[in-house]
Protein backbone atom coordinates (compact mmCIF):
# COMPACT_ATOMS: atom_id res chain seq x y z
CA UNK A 1 0.00 0.00 0.00
CA UNK A 2 1.15 3.50 -0.71
CA UNK A 3 1.51 6.31 1.08
CA UNK A 4 -0.98 8.33 0.15
CA UNK A 5 -3.14 5.54 0.13
CA UNK A 6 -2.51 4.81 3.98
CA UNK A 7 -3.07 8.57 4.60
CA UNK A 8 -6.36 8.18 2.80
CA UNK A 9 -7.38 5.01 5.15
CA UNK A 10 -5.92 6.47 7.94
CA UNK A 11 -8.31 9.41 6.95
CA UNK A 12 -11.46 7.49 6.24
CA UNK A 13 -11.39 5.70 9.29
CA UNK A 14 -11.09 8.84 11.33
CA UNK A 15 -14.07 10.43 9.33
CA UNK A 16 -15.95 7.13 10.23
CA UNK A 17 -14.97 7.54 13.99
CA UNK A 18 -16.14 10.99 13.90
CA UNK A 19 -19.33 10.68 12.17
CA UNK A 20 -20.00 7.14 14.50
CA UNK A 21 -19.97 9.51 17.48
CA UNK A 22 -23.89 11.10 17.56
CA UNK A 23 -24.91 7.89 16.35
CA UNK A 24 -23.40 6.67 19.96
CA UNK A 25 -24.31 9.27 21.98
CA UNK A 26 -27.98 8.60 20.51
CA UNK A 27 -27.72 4.73 21.53
CA UNK A 28 -26.67 6.23 25.57
CA UNK A 29 -26.95 4.02 27.21
CA UNK A 30 -24.98 1.07 26.23
CA UNK A 31 -24.64 -0.76 30.00
CA UNK A 32 -25.81 0.23 33.20
CA UNK A 33 -24.56 4.02 34.61
CA UNK A 34 -23.15 4.61 37.57
CA UNK A 35 -24.58 7.98 39.18
CA UNK A 36 -22.19 8.80 42.27
CA UNK A 37 -23.38 10.59 45.05
CA UNK A 38 -20.73 11.70 47.75
CA UNK A 39 -23.61 12.01 50.77
CA UNK A 40 -25.24 9.64 52.75
CA UNK A 41 -28.82 8.05 51.37
CA UNK A 42 -31.32 10.70 52.38
CA UNK A 43 -30.12 14.07 51.59
CA UNK A 44 -30.66 16.51 49.15
CA UNK A 45 -28.23 15.28 46.42
CA UNK A 46 -28.98 11.80 47.40
CA UNK A 47 -32.92 12.37 46.58
CA UNK A 48 -31.87 14.56 43.37
CA UNK A 49 -29.78 12.11 41.78
CA UNK A 50 -32.53 9.12 42.41
CA UNK A 51 -35.19 11.38 40.87
CA UNK A 52 -32.98 12.34 37.83
CA UNK A 53 -31.78 8.08 37.60
CA UNK A 54 -35.45 7.11 37.71
CA UNK A 55 -36.45 9.64 34.79
CA UNK A 56 -33.17 8.71 32.84
CA UNK A 57 -33.98 5.40 33.27
CA UNK A 58 -37.89 5.97 31.88
CA UNK A 59 -36.29 8.21 28.82
CA UNK A 60 -33.63 5.91 27.60
CA UNK A 61 -34.64 2.55 28.65
CA UNK A 62 -31.54 2.07 30.45
CA UNK A 63 -30.64 1.00 33.56
CA UNK A 64 -29.12 4.01 36.17
CA UNK A 65 -27.06 2.88 39.55
CA UNK A 66 -26.98 5.11 42.44
CA UNK A 67 -23.65 4.80 43.63
CA UNK A 68 -23.56 6.43 47.42
CA UNK A 69 -20.10 7.38 48.30
CA UNK A 70 -19.71 10.16 51.41
CA UNK A 71 -16.61 11.15 52.95
CA UNK A 72 -13.83 13.85 52.97
CA UNK A 73 -16.52 16.86 51.75
CA UNK A 74 -17.12 14.90 48.72
CA UNK A 75 -13.86 14.93 47.35
CA UNK A 76 -13.58 10.64 47.64
CA UNK A 77 -16.47 10.97 45.28
CA UNK A 78 -15.24 13.38 42.68
CA UNK A 79 -12.06 11.20 42.79
CA UNK A 80 -13.17 7.95 41.92
CA UNK A 81 -15.28 9.85 39.06
CA UNK A 82 -12.45 11.81 37.96
CA UNK A 83 -10.62 8.52 37.34
CA UNK A 84 -13.41 7.07 35.16
CA UNK A 85 -13.06 5.32 32.03
CA UNK A 86 -14.94 8.76 30.22
CA UNK A 87 -17.14 6.94 28.06
CA UNK A 88 -20.71 8.57 29.77
CA UNK A 89 -21.36 5.37 32.27
CA UNK A 90 -20.09 6.71 35.29
CA UNK A 91 -21.20 9.87 36.09
CA UNK A 92 -21.15 12.38 39.42
CA UNK A 93 -23.87 14.25 40.94
CA UNK A 94 -22.93 16.79 43.40
CA UNK A 95 -23.61 19.63 44.99
CA UNK A 96 -22.35 23.00 46.44
CA UNK A 97 -19.51 21.45 47.92
CA UNK A 98 -17.81 20.59 44.47
CA UNK A 99 -16.93 24.25 44.20
CA UNK A 100 -16.27 25.43 47.82
CA UNK A 101 -13.89 23.21 48.04
CA UNK A 102 -11.82 24.36 45.73
CA UNK A 103 -12.51 27.86 47.70
CA UNK A 104 -11.11 26.42 51.32
CA UNK A 105 -9.00 23.33 50.25
CA UNK A 106 -5.08 24.72 49.06
CA UNK A 107 -4.56 20.99 47.82
CA UNK A 108 -7.09 18.52 46.27
CA UNK A 109 -6.24 15.24 43.94
CA UNK A 110 -8.08 16.99 40.95
CA UNK A 111 -8.99 20.01 39.32
CA UNK A 112 -12.54 21.18 39.36
CA UNK A 113 -12.20 22.10 35.54
CA UNK A 114 -9.24 20.21 34.17
CA UNK A 115 -10.70 16.81 35.40
CA UNK A 116 -14.32 16.89 34.52
CA UNK A 117 -16.75 17.21 31.88
CA UNK A 118 -19.86 19.50 33.21
CA UNK A 119 -22.62 18.07 31.80
CA UNK A 120 -25.83 20.43 33.74
CA UNK A 121 -26.57 22.73 36.29
CA UNK A 122 -29.28 20.27 38.16
CA UNK A 123 -30.81 23.09 40.54
CA UNK A 124 -30.92 25.42 43.34
CA UNK A 125 -31.56 24.79 47.04
CA UNK A 126 -31.52 26.48 49.90
CA UNK A 127 -30.18 25.57 53.26
CA UNK A 128 -32.65 25.16 56.45
CA UNK A 129 -31.49 26.03 59.83
CA UNK A 130 -32.65 23.80 62.51
CA UNK A 131 -32.22 23.58 66.26
CA UNK A 132 -32.56 20.66 69.04
CA UNK A 133 -35.66 21.11 71.01
CA UNK A 134 -34.19 21.36 73.95
CA UNK A 135 -32.27 24.80 73.17
CA UNK A 136 -34.40 27.93 73.83
CA UNK A 137 -34.11 29.33 70.49
CA UNK A 138 -37.33 29.76 67.91
CA UNK A 139 -35.75 32.79 65.63
CA UNK A 140 -32.37 34.27 64.55
CA UNK A 141 -32.88 37.00 66.82
CA UNK A 142 -32.74 34.93 69.69
CA UNK A 143 -30.57 32.38 68.43
CA UNK A 144 -27.55 35.43 68.18
CA UNK A 145 -28.59 36.48 71.94
CA UNK A 146 -28.03 33.35 73.19
CA UNK A 147 -25.00 32.92 71.09
CA UNK A 148 -23.56 35.92 72.50
CA UNK A 149 -23.62 35.53 76.15
CA UNK A 150 -22.37 32.02 75.37
CA UNK A 151 -19.95 32.74 73.10
CA UNK A 152 -18.34 29.79 71.85
CA UNK A 153 -20.39 27.04 73.18
CA UNK A 154 -23.25 26.57 70.99
CA UNK A 155 -22.78 24.16 68.27
CA UNK A 156 -23.78 23.38 64.87
CA UNK A 157 -23.46 20.85 62.68
CA UNK A 158 -22.82 20.24 58.37
CA UNK A 159 -22.99 17.73 56.00
CA UNK A 160 -19.35 18.54 55.33
CA UNK A 161 -16.24 20.68 56.10
CA UNK A 162 -16.13 23.12 54.14
CA UNK A 163 -19.92 22.36 51.95
CA UNK A 164 -22.58 25.31 51.58
CA UNK A 165 -24.18 24.53 54.55
CA UNK A 166 -21.00 24.81 56.43
CA UNK A 167 -19.99 27.95 55.16
CA UNK A 168 -23.94 29.11 55.84
CA UNK A 169 -23.08 28.86 59.45
CA UNK A 170 -20.11 30.51 58.68
CA UNK A 171 -21.07 33.30 56.96
CA UNK A 172 -24.64 34.01 60.49
CA UNK A 173 -21.15 34.12 62.42
CA UNK A 174 -19.30 36.52 60.29
CA UNK A 175 -22.26 38.95 59.74
CA UNK A 176 -23.32 38.78 63.22
CA UNK A 177 -20.49 38.79 65.40
CA UNK A 178 -21.12 35.57 67.61
CA UNK A 179 -19.06 32.25 68.22
CA UNK A 180 -20.15 29.08 67.43
CA UNK A 181 -18.45 25.83 66.52
CA UNK A 182 -18.97 23.46 63.75
CA UNK A 183 -19.47 19.98 63.86
CA UNK A 184 -18.89 18.26 60.47
CA UNK A 185 -20.74 15.25 59.74
CA UNK A 186 -20.43 12.61 56.94
CA UNK A 187 -24.13 13.22 55.30
CA UNK A 188 -27.78 14.73 56.43
CA UNK A 189 -28.54 10.57 57.83
CA UNK A 190 -26.00 11.07 60.92
CA UNK A 191 -26.07 15.00 61.06
CA UNK A 192 -29.53 14.59 61.79
CA UNK A 193 -29.55 11.96 63.98
CA UNK A 194 -27.34 14.28 66.50
CA UNK A 195 -29.81 16.97 66.13
CA UNK A 196 -32.19 15.02 67.82
CA UNK A 197 -30.14 13.32 69.81
CA UNK A 198 -29.18 16.84 71.30
CA UNK A 199 -25.33 15.81 70.46
CA UNK A 200 -25.37 19.20 68.65
CA UNK A 201 -27.36 22.16 68.92
CA UNK A 202 -28.26 23.06 65.55
CA UNK A 203 -27.93 21.83 61.89
CA UNK A 204 -27.48 22.71 58.18
CA UNK A 205 -28.85 20.86 55.95
CA UNK A 206 -30.64 20.59 52.69
CA UNK A 207 -34.47 21.63 52.99
CA UNK A 208 -35.57 18.15 52.03
CA UNK A 209 -33.45 16.29 54.33
CA UNK A 210 -34.92 18.32 57.28
CA UNK A 211 -38.75 18.66 56.39
CA UNK A 212 -40.18 15.80 57.58
CA UNK A 213 -38.01 16.22 61.03
CA UNK A 214 -39.65 19.50 61.77
CA UNK A 215 -43.19 18.67 60.50
CA UNK A 216 -43.29 15.51 63.14
CA UNK A 217 -41.60 17.85 65.45
CA UNK A 218 -38.41 16.57 65.95
CA UNK A 219 -36.48 19.10 65.39
CA UNK A 220 -37.51 23.47 65.42
CA UNK A 221 -37.08 25.10 62.34
CA UNK A 222 -35.58 28.58 62.84
CA UNK A 223 -34.75 29.71 58.86
CA UNK A 224 -34.53 29.16 55.62
CA UNK A 225 -31.11 30.75 54.14
CA UNK A 226 -32.17 32.01 50.57
CA UNK A 227 -33.95 34.87 49.87
CA UNK A 228 -37.45 33.55 50.70
CA UNK A 229 -39.23 31.25 52.43
CA UNK A 230 -39.69 27.42 51.90
CA UNK A 231 -43.21 26.42 50.22
CA UNK A 232 -43.26 23.40 52.78
CA UNK A 233 -42.75 25.24 55.55
CA UNK A 234 -44.21 28.84 55.39
CA UNK A 235 -43.89 29.03 58.93
CA UNK A 236 -40.23 29.27 58.69
CA UNK A 237 -39.00 32.72 58.17
CA UNK A 238 -35.66 33.36 56.50
CA UNK A 239 -32.42 34.76 58.16
CA UNK A 240 -32.61 37.69 56.45
CA UNK A 241 -36.04 38.57 57.23
CA UNK A 242 -36.04 37.27 60.91
CA UNK A 243 -32.39 38.49 62.21
CA UNK A 244 -29.42 39.85 59.40
CA UNK A 245 -30.58 41.37 56.95
CA UNK A 246 -28.65 41.13 53.38
CA UNK A 247 -27.74 37.42 54.51
CA UNK A 248 -28.30 34.51 51.87
CA UNK A 249 -26.77 31.35 51.19
CA UNK A 250 -27.83 28.88 48.36
CA UNK A 251 -26.59 25.65 46.99
CA UNK A 252 -26.82 23.79 43.59
CA UNK A 253 -26.87 20.74 42.67
CA UNK A 254 -24.89 19.50 38.69
CA UNK A 255 -23.99 16.94 37.07
CA UNK A 256 -20.14 15.70 35.60
CA UNK A 257 -18.90 13.26 33.97
CA UNK A 258 -15.06 11.93 33.55
CA UNK A 259 -12.47 14.56 31.40
CA UNK A 260 -12.51 13.50 28.35
CA UNK A 261 -15.97 12.40 27.62
CA UNK A 262 -17.27 12.86 23.99
CA UNK A 263 -18.63 16.15 23.90
CA UNK A 264 -21.72 14.49 22.16
CA UNK A 265 -21.81 12.35 24.40
CA UNK A 266 -21.46 15.40 27.43
CA UNK A 267 -24.49 17.54 25.69
CA UNK A 268 -26.26 14.19 24.88
CA UNK A 269 -27.01 13.69 28.47
CA UNK A 270 -27.40 17.22 29.15
CA UNK A 271 -30.29 17.33 27.14
CA UNK A 272 -31.77 14.15 28.38
CA UNK A 273 -31.36 15.77 31.92
CA UNK A 274 -33.20 18.94 31.17
CA UNK A 275 -36.09 16.71 29.73
CA UNK A 276 -36.26 14.46 32.97
CA UNK A 277 -36.48 17.82 35.13
CA UNK A 278 -38.94 19.82 32.55
CA UNK A 279 -41.24 17.11 33.42
CA UNK A 280 -44.08 17.77 36.18
CA UNK A 281 -43.73 14.67 38.01
CA UNK A 282 -40.22 15.23 38.54
CA UNK A 283 -40.70 18.96 39.71
CA UNK A 284 -43.27 18.25 41.86
CA UNK A 285 -41.09 15.76 43.84
CA UNK A 286 -38.13 18.19 43.68
CA UNK A 287 -40.58 21.42 44.91
CA UNK A 288 -40.81 19.28 47.70
CA UNK A 289 -37.33 19.15 48.74
CA UNK A 290 -37.23 23.31 48.33
CA UNK A 291 -35.24 22.49 44.87
CA UNK A 292 -36.02 24.93 41.99
CA UNK A 293 -35.10 22.75 38.89
CA UNK A 294 -32.88 23.80 36.07
CA UNK A 295 -31.48 22.54 32.80
CA UNK A 296 -28.46 24.11 31.61
CA UNK A 297 -26.04 23.36 28.79
CA UNK A 298 -22.78 22.28 29.59
CA UNK A 299 -21.33 25.59 28.50
CA UNK A 300 -23.53 27.54 31.10
CA UNK A 301 -22.55 25.19 33.50
CA UNK A 302 -19.11 25.80 33.68
CA UNK A 303 -19.41 29.62 33.62
CA UNK A 304 -21.35 28.62 36.98
CA UNK A 305 -19.46 26.69 38.38
CA UNK A 306 -16.19 29.43 37.78
CA UNK A 307 -18.52 32.27 39.28
CA UNK A 308 -19.56 30.11 42.40
CA UNK A 309 -16.15 29.62 43.06
CA UNK A 310 -15.05 33.52 43.06
CA UNK A 311 -17.78 34.10 45.42
CA UNK A 312 -17.32 31.26 48.00
CA UNK A 313 -13.61 32.07 47.57
CA UNK A 314 -15.03 35.66 49.09
CA UNK A 315 -16.33 33.85 51.54
CA UNK A 316 -13.75 32.22 52.54
CA UNK A 317 -11.16 34.79 52.94
CA UNK A 318 -13.79 37.24 55.30
CA UNK A 319 -13.79 33.96 57.51
CA UNK A 320 -10.62 32.84 57.38
CA UNK A 321 -11.66 29.55 56.61
CA UNK A 322 -8.80 27.00 55.66
CA UNK A 323 -8.81 23.04 55.39
CA UNK A 324 -6.04 20.58 54.77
Amino acid sequence: MSIACGIRSTLAACVACMLGIPAIAQNWPLRPVRLVVPYTPGGGADIVARVLGQKLADQTGGSFVIENRPGAGGINAAELVARATPDGHTLLASATEFGTNAAVRPRMPFDPFRDFAHISLLGYVQFLLAGNLSVPVRNVKELIALAKARPGELTYGSTSLGGGPHLAGELIQSMSGIRWVHVPFKGAGPASVALISGDINFLFSSTGSLVGHVRTGKVRGIAVTGPRRFPELPEVPSVAESGIPGYSATGWYGLFAPAGTSPAIVHHISAEAARAFSSPDAREKLAQIGTDPVGSTPEEFVSFLRAEIAKWSKVVKEANIRLE
